[in-house]
């Protein structure tokens, strides 16, 4: 379901990865969010709507894996954001900086902790407003078997990583879809979970009808931006360009688990 989680990844030291941030780190979403520092702060707001948009899924994870039922999920889980978004909470925000994944998990569990004795009259967040999350594909993702003891957290951290490469799949394939490449990024996306010796170049060359060596060259700079567009991604998360190596290793660690 995760094509793309693995090889091009495992294979690379993260301390050797190409420093894909450069200035850029100073607006990010995360840290125009801690920047803000009060509710009237309109890109603050859209900041933390777009980073709760992309990464809903690994605390409904958390939520399922706690316990509940999918109803009681989905319910928990736009409640959660609905109180997030509309609270007064940036003001205190900068008392916790760090990392987004750090900081919205512990929110979820204040929310959680406060919750149990008022679930029934937050169902379907009581006419509050709603982040346009879908959760059609929600349980098939989160994949629950019956031998299946991992903790709540490890559940968050394994779909945060997870999450965040599916961010880096799609951003990698607007990019491509806007030089009118698609096509080829489709072709292209497989090698990213294989080993070099394990692509097919020969295939992929008469399926896209250009020469080996072409596809070879395709596949090295698709891997670079896989590479470099997965550090901007974590890049969004953190409030310091120096936490994106421990991020990076935290998601390694996340995935082997």
């Amino acid at each position: 379901m995760w094509p793309h989680e693995t090889s091009v990844l495992s294979s690379e030291n993260p301390t050797q990865l190409a420093n894909a941030t450069g200035d850029v780190f100073a607006t990010t979403r995360w840290t125009v969010v801690l920047a803000a520092g009060h509710r009237d702060a309109p890109q603050a707001e859209v900041a933390l709507e777009e980073l709760c948009r992309a990464y809903w899924y690994p605390l409904y994870a958390y939520i399922r894996r706690q316990g509940h039922s999918r109803e009681d999920a989905e319910d928990l889980t736009q409640a959660f954001f609905a109180r997030l978004l509309e609270k007064d909470f940036l003001g205190s925000v900068n008392q916790s900086k760090g990392r987004f994944r750090s900081f919205l998990l512990a929110s979820l569990k204040h929310f959680l902790s406060n919750q149990r004795d008022r679930a029934r009259a937050q169902k379907r967040g009581g006419g509050q407003n709603h982040l346009p999350l879908d959760f059609s594909d929600a349980e098939s993702r989160v994949g629950f078997q019956p031998a299946d003891e991992q903790t709540p957290e490890k559940a968050f951290e394994k779909r945060w990583a997870l999450t965040l490469l599916d961010q880096t799949l799609g951003r990698l394939r607007r990019e491509y879809s806007e030089r009118g490449k698609e096509a080829l990024f489709e072709q292209l996306k497989m090698t990213l979970t294989e080993g070099r010796g394990g692509v097919a170049y020969a295939e992929v060359s008469v399926t896209l009808g250009i020469s080996e060596a072409a596809v070879k060259m395709a596949v090295l700079r698709l891997r670079q931006r896989y590479r470099e567009v997965l550090r901007l991604e974590i890049a969004e998360t953190v409030a310091e360009e120096s936490e994106v190596e421990a991020e990076l290793r935290e998601v390694f660690r996340a995935l082997s688990h």
